[in-house]
């Protein structure tokens, strides 16, 4: 059985997918499953600030974290102003910035000798 949901990061990025339940009930953190990708866009907070949530504590949709429990009805007013909106950014025109960002620190970073720094035998 698949089931729609969404993830947040960040202020303005959202992310739509279908997962495909199954694997991962069968063992906690091992298996894969599949995701189909149904947007991939950059919209505003300010664009669904205004649904609020019941069951927490009425704050706004925007404030949820991951996980976060969000009743259909709710759920379907942001997934219509997400089909809707005309964005013209999204998480991939960032790609480029956050690989350049982790060669930089990957550069910085002392050379880990071949040592573990241990005495005596095999290891």
């Amino acid at each position: 059985m698949s089931r729609p949901g969404f993830l947040s990061t960040g202020i303005i990025f959202l992310f739509v997918i279908l997962l495909s339940a199954g694997v991962w009930s069968q063992d906690k953190w091992k298996g894969k499953f599949e995701v189909q990708w149904i947007y991939v866009k950059d919209v505003p907070n300010s664009q669904v600030r205004h649904i609020r949530l019941e069951n927490n504590e009425n704050k706004p949709v925007t404030n949820s974290r991951d996980t976060q429990e969000i009743p259909p009805d709710k759920a379907r007013q942001v997934m219509k102003i997400v089909h809707s909106y005309r964005h013209t950014t999204s998480i991939f025109d960032d790609f480029g910035h956050y690989e350049k960002r982790q060669e930089e620190s990957n550069s910085k970073r002392p050379a880990q000798s071949s040592s573990s720094g241990r005495k005596g035998g095999a290891h």
